[in-house]
This record gives structure tokens, C-alpha cells and sequence, in this order.
């Protein structure tokens, strides 16, 4: 027999509605994905949380009832934990990524006081199609485990290293590690980014939606760097013109080898 949970004051249920808030996500270091896609990640889940009425069709397509850790939602139920407005009526729950900046080896991208959750997302996608792995945010940053970020990285979440750290510790860490850092800024000592000279160890900052990156990490970096503009426009979005930095360095690397 299923175990279906039909009632609101059930308590796993009250869980999987306090995971839309930060709070409850750090709490219990789990956050909740969205979407059939998942089900073809190679990615360990803690539990898969299915609407009653799509039971029958993910179990014929995926075999879900054979996983121990599966819960069904009435759908009324289900329709209350869902984020989305067209749900494929399954979400998982992952837990969250538990590295350190001690872990981090190699190239980085961090992402200073960045508060949309679709810039986030689609910054994961393009590191992950460039090939970067690691990802820094200073602490006061969007949460990328909220189910709008999660939902923009197309499962990428889970293929980068992801760590949140206050900017001091960020610098501290970087100086130690001999890290050339790099911060994107319309200063008048800027350089345009086709003249960086990459080192063994880059770090790459990107800012704030509307003021950029904060002075405290300009006035610690290295290289102030910008993306010519041609037209007459002031600036660039922050993903759209990490995308862009970051497919010029990769090509930079490539040359290197090359």
C-alpha cells in the first residue's frame, strides 16, 4: 500500500512548505528542485515527492515506487509545496553543498552581493558550459538553493563547487593562494579584458545588479577589467556580461595551451 499524506498537519508536509524560505533551507541543509528533468541527473536525492494523480506515469516511465525514500502528496497538498504554475506534479529534495573556500582549487568565479535569483541561475549555466567549477558568493548574496535560482541552473547547481564567504575572508583567502584577482569595474584605470594575462590562478568578480562590485574588493584586486560597449548603452546585465568574461578567459586558456 502508498503511503500518501492527505493531511496539511502532517509534518514532513509543513517541512516541504517552510523550504521555500532561506531560513528553513539552511536549517535543515536541504533544498527542494522542481521538475521530471531531474530524474535523468546522476545526482543522489534525499527523497522524491510526487502528486498523487502523476503517480501512475512517472512510475511506468521511471519505476519510482521502487526507491524507499518516495513520498505522495494528495494534490491539493502538492499543489501548495509547488513553486511552479505548470507543475510535472514531482520535486526532490537535495541536500545542500557543505565545501569550504579551503576546498576551493583552480579558478574562480565570485559573485559580489548579486541578488536576482535568474541572474544566479543562468551565471551557474555559464560557468558550467565554460568549464569553471567553482563559485564564491559574498555572504548577503541571493540564496542559489531558492527554487527559482535552482530551477535557472537546468541542474547545474550541482555540478559546482558552492561556497559563501564575507568579502574579508574572500581577500584573505585569495592573497594566500597567490589568486590574480580580477574585478569587473568602469574605473578609469580599467583595462579592457582582451589585455588580462591569466596566471596559474584566477579570481573573477562580478557585482552587484546596480552598483557592481563593492569598493572594499576593487580596492583589493589586482586588475579593474571591463567589456568594451559599442553602442549607446551604459552597461551590460551581470549575467549576460559574465557569460561574455568568462567565454573570453576560456578562450584565453585555450591560446595558452595552444
Amino acid at each position: 500500500m502508498r503511503d500518501v499524506i492527505a493531511s496539511p498537519d502532517n509534518k514532513f508536509y509543513k517541512l516541504l512548505k517552510k523550504l521555500d524560505k532561506k531560513k528553513y533551507r539552511d536549517e535543515n541543509s536541504i533544498f527542494k528542485a522542481e521538475g521530471e528533468k531531474f530524474l535523468n541527473e546522476n545526482i543522489n536525492f534525499n527523497k522524491i515527492i510526487v502528486k498523487e494523480s502523476k503517480f501512475e506515469y512517472f512510475d511506468e516511465k521511471y519505476e519510482i515506487s521502487r526507491h524507499d525514500n518516495l513520498t505522495i502528496l494528495k494534490d491539493n497538498l502538492f499543489d501548495e509545496v509547488s513553486t511552479q504554475e505548470n507543475s510535472q506534479g514531482i520535486i526532490f529534495l537535495y541536500s545542500k553543498n557543505l565545501n569550504t573556500i579551503e576546498d576551493i582549487q583552480g579558478d574562480v568565479v565570485i559573485l559580489d552581493d548579486i541578488q536576482d535569483p535568474g541572474n544566479a541561475g543562468t551565471i551557474i549555466r555559464t560557468m558550467i558550459a565554460a568549464n569553471f567549477q567553482n563559485l564564491i558568493l559574498t555572504k548577503g548574496s541571493v540564496d542559489v538553493y531558492n527554487p527559482k535560482t535552482v530551477r535557472a541552473t537546468m541542474s547545474g547547481i550541482f555540478k559546482l563547487n558552492i561556497i559563501y564567504e564575507t568579502p574579508e575572508k574572500i581577500v584573505e583567502f585569495l592573497n594566500n593562494k597567490n589568486y590574480l584577482k580580477i574585478a569587473t569595474a568602469l574605473h578609469e584605470d580599467s583595462i579592457s579584458y582582451e589585455k588580462i594575462e591569466l596566471q596559474e590562478n584566477n579570481a573573477f568578480i562580478f557585482g552587484h545588479e546596480g552598483g557592481g562590485v563593492s569598493e572594499y574588493l576593487i580596492e583589493n584586486s589586482d586588475i579593474k577589467a571591463i567589456i568594451p560597449i559599442y553602442g549607446n548603452i551604459e552597461s551590460l546585465n551581470v549575467s549576460v556580461a559574465t557569460g561574455i568574461f568568462l567565454y573570453k578567459m576560456r578562450e584565453k586558456r585555450i591560446e595558452k595551451i595552444i
